[in-house]
């Protein structure tokens, strides 16, 4: 069993996922890598509690230099506000440690530029994003319809990630709402790779794009009794025209953070002339799909998912796959490659590479420029 020996920067939700995620690595059936880790860094020292409770041998710190500095750790999963994504991500690849990074890789496009190119600098290490939803057994199943060609001529597709709870306006203020720590793309940076991650993959890049950014709740509490400016974009609608060799077609990328009874739902729709087909994890056993062959009936069926993962696991067919799911299954992705590299991987779907991350900045981007103009703009 190969262990890797990881590093967390950034010990809040996310880091305690990731903890928890290596806690439960028994879970997963013929593994031949496994995850430890030997070292946690935050600012705040009143979030090593947890850590220090759950991992007791872990090694704490409120200076992420200590863990670049210690030779133990191998690699840093690395979840920090997005102001922070390009001094850390560099200082962690030239201390020599293989990364997996939050999205969205950089507060905006110049600095994924300067992360890419230390990246560019440093060919022996892995370097990834994290990304968990297509690892749920449904939106699998859609992914691997489209590679074998099930839809026929794919003439539209909708995809994105919507939540509620900022529909609260009693909602204390936090980063992702401030422009000088989540940036200028507001729900899309902290959102939007959820929804073009399997487009992405998919190869649908767009060529021309229209960005509809709404602000809607425009101050929030700071919770010592004022009420300050909500900088960032609430929700976002991107109208996209996709290129393809069997015909264009438009492609829906939404995100919200203000998406009314949604508590987080990422979804994937692909509609086409032989098959048409969705999933979201608001309803994570099923997928709806409607075949269809030339003058036959049209009937969406409904058909119940199997918990069958890339990585098999302890859990029966049964069952119902979740969040935690997902965050172990992107985890073995990232370990599998690490250990075995691209071609060694024990399934092929590996997590987000730097190169896709750079083409949602170049979406995001766009769309920045197309609501400030009002304009279509092309890619």
């Amino acid at each position: 069993m190969r262990e890797i020996r990881f590093g967390i920067i950034g010990a809040g939700l996310m880091g305690r996922e990731f903890a928890s995620a290596a806690a439960r690595w028994a879970h997963l059936l013929d593994q031949s890598v496994r995850p430890r880790i030997v070292a946690v860094c935050d600012a705040n020292p009143a979030t090593h509690a947890w850590f220090a409770a759950t991992l007791p041998e872990v090694r704490l710190s409120t200076d992420y230099h200590d863990l670049l500095a210690d030779p133990d750790v191998e690699a840093i999963y690395c979840a920090v506000p997005h102001n922070l994504h390009q001094q850390l991500y560099i200082d962690i690849l030239r201390a020599g440690k293989h990364l997996l990074g939050e999205k969205p890789f950089g507060i905006d496009h110049p600095a994924f530029a300067a992360i890419n190119a230390e990246i560019e600098a440093h060919p022996d290490l892995l370097v990834r994003c994290s990304s968990e939803y297509p690892f749920f057994p449904g939106a699998m199943q859609l992914y691997q319809w489209v590679q074998a060609g099930r839809f026929g001529r794919i003439f539209e597709v909708e995809a994105g990630y919507w939540h509620c709870s900022d529909l609260n306006p009693n909602k204390p203020i936090n980063w992702k709402r401030r422009i000088a720590t989540n940036g200028e793309y507001g729900c899309m940076g902290d959102l939007g790779m959820h929804g073009l991650h399997l487009p992405v993959r998919l190869g649908w890049r767009p060529a021309l794009l229209r960005a509809q950014l709404s602000k809607i709740v425009t101050e929030r509490p700071d919770g010592q009794g004022n009420m300050v400016p909500c900088e960032t974009w609430d929700n976002a609608i991107l109208s996209c025209d996709v290129h393809a060799p069997e015909g264009d077609f438009p492609m829906t990328i939404s995100t919200k953070r203000i998406a009314p009874g949604h508590q987080s739902s990422m979804f994937f729709r692909v509609s086409g002339t032989a098959c048409s087909a969705e999933f979201t994890t608001k309803y994570p056993k099923q997928i709806r799909y409607l075949p269809y062959t030339p003058g036959g009936e049209q009937a969406w069926r409904e058909v119940d998912v199997p918990y069958k993962p890339v990585y098999p696991t302890i859990t029966g067919e049964i069952f119902e796959f979740g969040f935690t799911d997902a965050i172990l299954q992107m985890w073995a992705a990232f370990c599998d490659e690490l250990a075995h590299g691209r071609d060694g991987m024990h399934q092929p779907f590996y997590c987000v590479t730097p190169a896709e991350a750079g083409t949602c900045h170049d979406i995001f981007t766009a769309a920045l420029q197309s609501h400030a103009t009002a304009n279509t703009v092309r890619l």
